[in-house]
């Protein structure tokens, strides 16, 4: 087990011989407290007759009920001594005799013995007070000799160390009775020695000590605070008889006045002062001013204005709350201060509104008057124009102003002026006010009509109905009302001597431009006109624009067979021998549309009996060729209808009969030529007329060829330099040539297909959507086209020997953009 165990065990052993009456011995010590730890107390073995080391074998035990071991024994040498700080006032408290009872256990036999171990008391205890301070009241009107009961100090020390005495500071009007109780202490009286004055001094502050008889002594104080109760012996006095003060004019309800301040040297109520006025005569000042009564702050109430009363005197009383209250009295003197306290005011007469935007500098807008009802500076006024505005303030005597023009005036940009007049007066601090002027502008004549563009292009289509609204033209007018009101008007300006009243009219209110006459594209393909836009305002103003009309081509014409062929119904043939070879030339169809561009472009269709397969014809050439030699099973004489159409929307045609008779010999074909009955004896004459003509027709065609191949070639090897335009060449084949410095991209038209019209123009070098090329009764024509970046592009044709017009278009191949021509 463990000791604390073993000494639990000890404890019930104790117990349980004490229920027996177990005889034992007593032991008595005795031990001062406070001692330090290991103090013998005295020898047990030998109080007790044992052998030192009998204690160790016979487990010798101190045993006690307290919370602590106080006590132990030295096993080697038989001493008690102390093992816990002993404090004599924390176990016997109050109590003059105190003593430990312990047990000493020993076993083989078991016997116990009583110990007593009386502790004595030391002087380690200072008297002390159950307060720090304690508190008298006195009235100031007590008498001499009065006695008053002190608190006792307590000493926890017992006998000589206990409180023997007390000691009172030194002070004017206190002394100290000290009395001997004996067994029961000391006490003392405080004495009154001298009458107090609360006025002097109304808190008195000693210090009481009381000391122990120890040695050395111990002492311990208290202080004693005697407050000296007040009686209302004072009168109330203010700081002053007589009080000044100054307050504005207008001062707002509420504005401290001043502040009384009356004392008294009492305190409580006898000290708490209210303050009131006095009435005199028919002035009560109460109307006009708010008087605190216990604060004593005096605060304007009514309106205060110096023109009516410039001061007033006001008589206060001070009056305190005693049992017998006893008061005094003040006069005051409050002076009205004049301020500044009226703003200028501004008043208008005679606006003159609205302004004309064209009105000369100074003229006159409005007169302006500034008055103020303060007097001297405070009355003086100055005015000024606020802001940057086209007006200003001219002087025209003391407060009088006009208001006229200083800058010139656009309605168009502002139409409503707001003027702001400021009057400032010259009072300290200055005040000052504002009106606002509104001037409205009105209007003038002073913009004439503008067109959104200089130049308009419309397009018309040819045969479009009379009537038709062909544009609507739009000016602006930055005027208002009639100023704005516009009419459009023609004027007659068309370079090719064309009546243009009599083509088109315009509304000259919507300026909607209607065409009297259905065009035709055939017969007029542009012409160009003025429009002009006036206004109503006086005098009026005006603008042009310049309106070009271009014609825009429609399928309106069908294809015409050109000599020697005639159109349908009429008979025409041709001859060919039964020799001939696949490809020989049978004829060539030639015709013409009036119309242009791909309503212009002509294509050539064979229609032919089914089943018959001998001829085929050129789809851009119009030529009829065969397609194979000729079989016994071939017919004689073989009708052919030749379909010509265009390449408008709707497509437009034309047909021709040709009958093609199949011959034996040349001699048949050469017959067949000829228009008048020849006789028999001339036939060999006549053949060779005719193959002299062949002959020639023939050699002059070769050379035609030969030089006209001569000269393409001449022109794609370095007819261009190298910084030339880029050029279009239409070759009497059917092709079209684009070049530009040492380039040149070649479009032919092919006799297969009718997909060989475009004509495509590389970028960077578009032609313009709607643009008209004209080619008037020459072998060639020229077109130049100024690009964006200045660079000009030439294109020439050599193709044509009639009146046409080309009209390039823009239209979309596989979403990609392509220039058709």
């Amino acid at each position: 087990t463990t000791r604390g165990q073993k000494e639990h065990i000890w404890i019930h052993i104790v117990v349980f011989l004490c229920l027996c009456d177990w005889s034992a011995s007593q032991l008595s010590y005795s031990v001062s407290e406070e001692v330090n730890k290991g103090t013998v107390v005295g020898n047990i073995a030998k109080d007790l007759n044992l052998n030192v080391h009998e204690l160790e074998a016979r487990d010798l035990r101190i045993v006690s009920s307290y919370s602590k071991k106080y006590f132990d024994v030295n096993f080697r040498t038989g001493n008690l001594f102390v093992d816990e700080r002993i404090d004599r006032e924390e176990l016997c408290p109050n109590v003059v005799k105190c003593s430990l009872k312990i047990q000493a256990v020993l076993n083989n036999p078991m016997t116990a013995h009583r110990i007593e171990v009386n502790v004595l008391d030391i002087n380690d205890n200072s008297p002390a007070f159950v307060e720090r301070t304690y508190s008298l009241n006195i009235s100031e009107s007590s008498l001499t000799g009065e006695r008053y009961f002190l608190p006792v100090a307590v000493d926890a020390d017992i006998g000589s160390n206990s409180v023997k005495s007390y000691k009172l500071s030194q002070n004017e009007h206190f002394s100290l009775d000290v009395q001997s109780g004996g067994e029961h202490g000391v006490s003392a009286e405080l004495v009154l020695q001298k009458a107090l004055d609360r006025e002097k001094q109304s808190i008195i502050k000693l210090i009481l000590t009381a000391v122990d008889g120890g040695k050395p002594p111990r002492s311990g104080s208290l202080q004693i605070i005697v407050n000296v109760i007040d009686v209302n012996d004072n009168i109330p006095t203010f700081s002053k008889s007589l009080y000044k003060v100054r307050v504005s004019e207008n001062a707002n309800p509420g504005t401290l006045v001043i502040k009384l301040n009356a004392t008294d040297s009492d305190e409580g109520m006898n000290s708490k002062i209210l303050y009131s006025f006095i009435r005199r005569g028919n002035i009560d000042p109460s109307n006009i001013f708010d008087l605190n009564s216990e604060t004593g702050e005096m605060t304007v109430k009514g309106t205060l204005d110096y023109e009516e009363t410039p001061a007033y005197e006001v008589r206060v009383q001070a009056m305190d709350q005693g049992a017998s209250p006893r008061s005094a009295q003040a006069k005051l003197l409050i002076e009205i201060i004049d301020v500044n306290d009226n703003s200028p005011e501004i008043s208008v007469t005679s606006l003159m509104t609205p302004v004309k935007e064209d009105a000369e500098l100074g003229t006159i807008v409005a007169l302006v008057t500034v008055s103020d009802k303060d007097g001297g500076n405070n009355g003086a006024a100055n005015c000024k124009v606020a802001g940057s505005v086209p007006f200003k303030l001219k002087s025209n005597y003391k407060n009088d102003y006009s208001l006229v023009v200083d800058g010139p005036l656009d309605r168009e940009n502002t139409s409503v002026y707001n003027v702001t007049i400021t009057a400032t007066d010259e009072g300290s601090p200055p005040l000052s006010s504002s009106r606002v002027i509104t001037v409205h502008v009105s209007d003038v004549n002073d913009n004439a009509p503008r067109f959104m563009e200089s130049v308009i292009n419309v397009y018309v289509k040819e045969n479009s109905p009379t009537g038709s609204i062909i544009y609507t033209i739009s000016a602006f007018d930055a005027d208002l009302d009639n100023n704005a009101k516009l009419a459009y008007t023609l004027l007659d300006s068309s370079p090719k001597n064309i009546l243009v009243s009599s083509v088109v009219n315009i509304n000259s209110e919507t300026g909607d431009i209607v065409s009297l006459q259905a065009f035709n594209f055939e017969e007029l393909k542009t012409f160009q006109f003025k429009a002009q836009a006036t206004d109503s305002g006086v005098p009026p103003l005006s603008s042009n624009v310049t309106v070009n009309v271009f014609i825009l081509d429609e399928n309106d014409n069908s294809p015409s067979i050109l000599a020697p062929y005639s159109e349908h119904g009429s008979v025409n043939s041709e001859s060919i021998p039964y020799s001939a070879e696949a490809g020989y030339f049978v004829a060539k169809i030639r015709a013409v549309d009036a119309d242009s561009g791909y309503n212009a472009l002509l294509s050539y269709h064979l229609s032919e009996p089914k089943g018959n397969n001998l001829f085929r014809i050129g789809t851009s050439t119009g030529e009829i060729r065969t397609k194979r030699r000729m079989s016994d099973n071939d017919l004689k004489t073989h009708p052919l209808v030749v379909l010509v159409s265009d390449n408008g929307e709707p497509s437009l045609s034309a047909t021709v009969s040709i009958d093609v008779v199949v011959v034996e010999s040349t001699a048949d074909i050469q017959t067949q030529f000829r228009h008048v009955p020849i006789k028999e004896d001339s036939f060999s004459d006549l053949n060779l007329y005719l193959l002299i003509a062949i002959v020639s027709v023939s050699v002059i065609f070769l050379l035609s060829l030969i030089s006209l191949i001569a000269v393409k070639c001449h022109r794609t090897d370095g007819s261009f330099s190298r910084y030339g335009p880029p050029m279009i060449t239409t070759h009497p084949d059917g092709s079209w040539s684009y070049s530009k410095a040492t380039q040149q991209y070649d479009v032919c038209f092919s006799s297969d297909t009718l997909k060989s019209d475009v004509v495509v123009f590389p970028a960077p070098f578009p032609p313009v959507d709607g643009e008209l090329i004209s080619i008037n009764g020459g072998d060639t024509f020229t077109r130049t086209q100024t690009l964006p970046n200045k660079e000009k592009v030439v294109y020439k044709s050599n193709l044509c020997k009639l009146s046409a017009l080309i009209q390039i278009k823009l239209l979309k191949y596989n979403n990609q953009s392509k220039h058709k021509l």
